[in-house]
């Protein structure tokens, strides 16, 4: 009986693509596997077929022979044309099954790999003036770290954990499941591969200690609000060898009393009275530095926002700096003495003449164009 196309088999063109080629494969494969499929006879042979393409296929030297002269091609190239049993199919694709059905083929010892260590986050309150200029802050973390007294075994000094009996040291037991056998965590030392029959006094058998760790935070200048700074192999350290994780420092800027932050630029609001807004006036404008003065010209409106450039905030990893916004608005005067009033109802006198004489001006203009003068 000739086989089918190994392209056909899994349903992708030939120009298709290794991830496109797995994708099918994982799909038939969950499809036609023999525990889903008892009452089907058929369906244990697709299953074979299904990983025989994969094989081939998801394999560039073997797919380019196949390519070129088909199943002829892979004889005596040092490929088997099939699998004996379906559990030569789990072993040689056990990261396939792995992903489709949640887990492994064993046998390969992974209780004492090295295993990398917890990322750990600190949340740090900082004044508005440290995020502006940058500080250098002390904070103390508690970190687990390898037990010193052990060295991370678990065991007394002078003692070593025993090989777990049922596992071999494994930290997994194979058990049956169908057609096939799966590996499962070993139910005695719960995938650890050993067992500890005198803990360590100074960790009590976990091979950790909780421990304080002084560490020095450099605040870059113009930090943000929720910003989050990395420090890296400042967490939990690893195990078995494993490197440290990392230490997230996420920044919380107290607001300021003086300035509001906009991005990098900060706004200031000023009062002025109404004389200095219409004669105009020198204003004394603080700044993260030593103050500056502000001219304020005449006619200045209420709610007028002046521009200091460079004055603001830095951009963080540049020499570039925001600029400070100064909002002015004009107070108007209470509980005025009656000399303060005589000289505004003058005043009033005055713009209401000007406003009648402009009146008449126009009128009179307005006349003499109709009359042709």
């Amino acid at each position: 009986m000739s086989k089918r196309d190994y392209y056909e088999v899994l349903g992708v063109s030939r120009e298709a693509g290794q991830d496109e080629i797995k994708s099918a494969y994982r799909k038939l494969a969950f499809k036609f596997h023999p525990d889903r499929n008892q009452d089907d006879p058929d369906a244990e042979s697709k299953f074979k077929e299904a990983a025989e393409a994969y094989e081939v296929l998801g394999d560039d030297g073997k797919r380019q022979t196949y390519d070129r002269f088909g199943h002829d091609g892979l004889n005596g190239n040092g490929f088997s044309g099939g699998f004996s049993s379906n559990e030569d199919i789990f072993g040689a694709f056990s990261d396939i099954f792995g992903e489709v059905f949640g887990f492994s083929s064993g046998g390969r010892g992974g209780a004492n790999r090295p295993r990398p260590g917890a990322d750990l986050r600190y949340n740090l309150d900082i004044s508005f003036r440290e995020a502006a200029k940058g500080a250098e802050v002390d904070i103390t973390i508690p970190v687990e770290q390898e037990c010193d007294d052990c060295q991370g075994s678990g065991a007394a000094p002078g003692t070593t954990p025993e090989v777990c009996p049922q596992c071999g040291g494994t930290g997994t037991v194979q058990q049956a499941q169908g057609f096939f056998r799966i590996s499962v965590t070993c139910p005695q030392c719960r995938g650890a591969g050993s067992m500890i029959s005198d803990p360590c006094p100074e960790c009590m058998g976990r091979g950790t200690v909780i421990r304080d760790k002084d560490l020095k935070v450099r605040i870059p200048a113009g930090v943000d609000n929720n910003s989050r700074l990395r420090l890296r192999g400042e967490g939990e350290g690893g195990t078995n060898g494993g490197p440290p994780g990392d230490l997230y420092v996420v920044i919380h800027v107290e607001p300021d009393s003086v300035f509001e932050r906009q991005g990098q630029s900060l706004i200031i609001r000023r009062e002025i009275t109404f004389v200095e807004a219409a004669l105009g006036h020198r204003l004394e404008v603080p700044t993260l530095d030593d103050p500056v003065n502000l001219d304020i010209p005449k006619g200045t409106q209420s709610g007028e926002v002046f521009r200091l450039r460079g004055l603001g905030l830095p951009h963080l990893g540049s020499a570039h700096k925001g600029d400070l916004l100064v909002e002015v608005s004009v107070k108007t005067p209470t509980h005025l003495n009656k000399r303060q009033e005589e000289l505004l109802a003058e005043f009033a006198e005055i713009e209401a003449g000007k406003l009648t004489t402009k009146a008449k001006g126009f009128f009179k203009k307005a006349k003499d164009k109709v009359m042709g003068e």
